[in-house]
């Protein structure tokens, strides 16, 4: 779906690809100033950016577990998180019925204790996914491409509120974000085997 975005992004906006494979397993121990490299650049991308778009996955009636970690990672230090306050919009595909609604109701308190306002419209859960893409992974479904680019339209629209600092304007990055630079939003996303996400960049 992150792909999807990419076609889908308002004018000026950019979505990029995050990898978030090497982020280690979460553990305080290790949460030090001398933090793992792929967890520091993690942390830069999503305080350097605007705002986050999550493209989430469904297992087992809840969120995924690869994806939390990474998002555990980024609530923290207490404080300086780069995380908090940050706008957030999630989105997610799923084979079942339900579309990743139960996932997407499970991520709803870890970004309330974050402290990110979140994107309440449109709801983008795509369900029975193996029938709404062909074989190259291109989301094929025009009410979910409607969707998504609403998502990302109304997301661009709370990070501009959220952030707005004098005349600067928007830019937008992807783990799923939104960021300032140059004349429009532009994008960097996070990229796990199954869960992708979404950001902006300053």
């Amino acid at each position: 779906m992150i792909h999807a975005a990419e076609e889908l992004a308002p004018d000026g906006v950019e979505i990029h690809i995050f990898d978030i494979d090497d982020i280690p397993l979460y553990n305080q121990d290790e949460d030090t100033p001398d933090e793992p490299e792929s967890v520091a650049h993690l942390r830069e991308a999503i305080r350097d950016a605007d705002a986050l778009l999550l493209s989430t996955p469904e297992y087992n009636y809840s969120l995924p577990g690869v994806l939390k970690n990474a998002i555990d990672w980024a609530s923290r230090p207490p404080g300086n998180a780069p995380l908090t306050g940050k706008p957030v919009a999630i989105m997610g595909a799923a084979t079942g019925m339900s579309g990743t609604m139960r996932a997407q109701l499970a991520w709803r308190p870890v970004f309330l204790f974050t402290d990110s306002p979140m994107v309440g419209k449109p709801e983008v859960y795509v369900a029975q996914a193996g029938q709404k893409f062909d074989r190259e992974g291109r989301l094929t479904d025009e009410t979910a491409r409607t969707l998504i680019r609403q998502l990302l339209e109304n997301l661009v629209k709370l990070a501009r509120e959220t952030n707005a600092k004098g005349d600067r304007s928007l830019a937008t990055t992807g783990i799923g974000a939104v960021s300032r630079d140059g004349d429009g939003p532009k994008g960097l996303t996070a990229d796990a085997p199954t869960e992708e996400t979404a950001a902006s960049r300053h």
